[in-house]
């Protein structure tokens, strides 16, 4: 085996055989590493359209975002145990192996923050277009704590003390967020309503005495337009404070009427009324009725009481209901012979006792 003495030739503290095997497993792990990334790639591509495979959609998106660069160093940090190499080199590879590993899995982190968010919009943006914008602020804010994280242990993988600049950006933090306190609530109130969802664009609210439709939801105020037709704004923190009734989340709308007729009715006539406005009612589309009875003796009236459900949230149709249930009863009782009772004062002249 003399001729091949000249493997044993030192290159750098290590003879030439230790580098050629060295240079096979860098080059073979680097191949396996990119075949295998690639294979995976493949099986998973068929789960990115998929939702019923969640988990295998973050996964494909996660093995996409592995770049060529990690999978270079890699196969070098794994070729690298096979040489002889001083402690400084063997410290220097190891932190550049970990800064690496650092990016990547703030690679990968952004990867799966990037996707989860792209499958909300993807329901959202026929629902609430409003809910996007928001939603890409939201991706923003957390990729930037992503890599801020990613950062903080950079700097620590390289030797840099950052317990003080922790606690520098911690007294800043607080002073910034202080300074900031109002915005920093709307803005948390805004990623609150984009998330927790209590209203929508086009929802229809009433708060406290103003009423009105969504219009916007923005990062600091929700724009509603009232039926009179001006905005109101509200900060998105004072909205969320609030008692919101929303109308917009209203499936079917409970009607409660009353009418009421004179005294001078018979029995039988009063009788025929709750039957009447049952008729009424069940003569209507989309409406379920409900009760119909003589509910009591007012001042100058017999008061029947109403109720009824309209299967539309519509207000517009539930008024053209109750307008045609009206006009109907109305002719009705007047075939009937059914009269309403209104306000009626009646004077009694005693002339007994007149002189």
């Amino acid at each position: 085996m003399k001729h091949l003495v000249w493997l044993d030739y030192e290159i750098l503290g290590n003879t030439l055989l230790t580098w050629v095997i060295s240079a096979g497993v860098f080059f073979g792990t680097w191949m396996f590493l990119i075949v295998a990334r690639r294979l995976i790639q493949g099986y998973l591509r068929g789960f990115v359209t998929d939702r019923a495979v969640i988990p295998l959609r973050f996964a494909a998106h996660v093995i996409g975002q592995t770049k060529g660069w990690f999978l270079l160093l890699l196969a070098l940090f794994a070729a690298s145990h096979f040489w002889e190499s001083t402690p400084s080199i063997e410290t220097t590879t190891n932190r550049i192996a970990t800064i690496a590993l650092l990016l990547q899995m703030g690679i990968w982190t952004t990867a799966v923050v990037s996707e989860f968010l792209r499958m909300r919009r993807e329901r959202q943006v026929t629902e609430d277009r409003e809910a996007v914008a928001a939603m890409d602020l939201l991706g923003f804010v957390l990729r930037v704590g992503v890599w801020t994280v990613v950062l903080l242990l950079v700097l620590d993988s390289l030797g840099i003390n950052i317990t003080a600049l922790v606690a520098g950006l911690g007294v800043g933090g607080i002073a910034v967020a202080l300074s900031l306190q109002n915005l920093l609530n709307d803005l948390f109130a805004s990623l609150s309503i984009v998330l927790d969802k209590p209203f929508v664009v086009g929802d229809f609210l009433v708060i406290d005495n103003c009423m009105g439709s969504v219009e916007r939801v923005g990062i600091k105020t929700t724009r509603l337009r009232s039926l009179s037709g001006e905005q109101l704004i509200f900060s998105n923190n004072d909205l969320l404070s609030s008692r919101i009734r929303n109308y917009g989340r209203m499936f079917e709308r409970r009607v409660e009427f009353s009418l009421g007729v004179t005294y001078q009715m018979s029995i039988d006539k009063l009788r025929r009324i709750p039957p009447i406005i049952r008729e009424a009612i069940e003569s209507q589309d989309r409406v379920r009725f409900d009760r119909a009875h003589f509910q009591g003796y007012g001042d100058f009236a017999l008061i029947f009481e109403a109720v009824y459900y309209v299967l539309s949230p519509d207000y517009n149709v539930h008024m053209d209901i109750q307008q045609s249930i009206n006009l109907t009863i109305y002719d009705r009782f007047a075939a009937e012979g059914v009269k309403f009772a209104y306000p009626t004062q009646t004077l009694y002249l005693d002339r007994a006792g007149r002189p």
